[in-house]
């Protein structure tokens, strides 16, 4: 559960520790913002992705489902600076044919998003509660993002950007299923 209290005494600690005046004009409300900012971008912290996945229908879909291009945004929990990018999920429906609400599969992206990540993490996190929530035959997450810490601090490369996957089940298994979605998310 986010304390706003804590957060707002962090935040005017943190100004004076850099030298400046919490107490100065435009940084009276910054410790206020802060928590209110806080509160929204980690919003994800208490949601049980796997409930959002819950509500499915069976369709008698046996192919590949792509959605791909989900943008979000998350915060690097090694320095509390953002990455973002986009998310490219895809899944094989099981052989009773249950599908989910392509929507779902971007609120589960914004749930983890919403939390202090790692990308590695984040990655693995969508994969596995989409496999244990709908059972597929198998599941493929990408994860294309620019990381700020790689911008704004120590290399100080924009542009750069890191991607990340993670392959369940037949993804894993067949190695011409991983190619076509590969493929598929590359638009070719």
């Amino acid at each position: 559960m986010l304390d706003a209290d804590k957060i707002k005494q962090a935040a005017r600690e943190i100004i004076e520790a850099i030298g400046d005046d919490p107490s100065r004009e435009g940084l009276v409300d910054t410790p206020q913002r802060l928590s209110e900012m806080y509160a929204e971008l980690f919003s994800g912290m208490a949601v049980d992705a796997g409930e959002v996945l819950s509500t499915g229908f069976s369709a008698g879909h046996h192919e590949m489902v792509i959605v791909r291009d989900i943008p979000f945004h998350s915060m690097c929990e090694h320095h509390f600076l953002p990455f973002y990018g986009v998310v490219h999920i895809g899944y094989i429906p099981n052989s009773n044919g249950r599908v989910v609400g392509v929507s779902k599969l971007a609120r589960v992206v914004e749930i983890f998003s919403r939390r202090l990540q790692l990308q590695e993490r984040m990655t693995k996190q969508i994969a596995d509660v989409i496999m244990g929530s709908l059972n597929p035959d198998g599941v493929a997450v990408v994860i294309q993002a620019e990381h700020l810490c790689m911008v704004m601090r120590g290399i100080k490369k924009p542009g750069s950007n890191v991607i990340t996957s993670a392959m369940r089940g037949a993804f894993e298994k067949r190695p011409v299923t991983r190619s076509e979605f590969l493929s598929l998310i590359q638009g070719r």
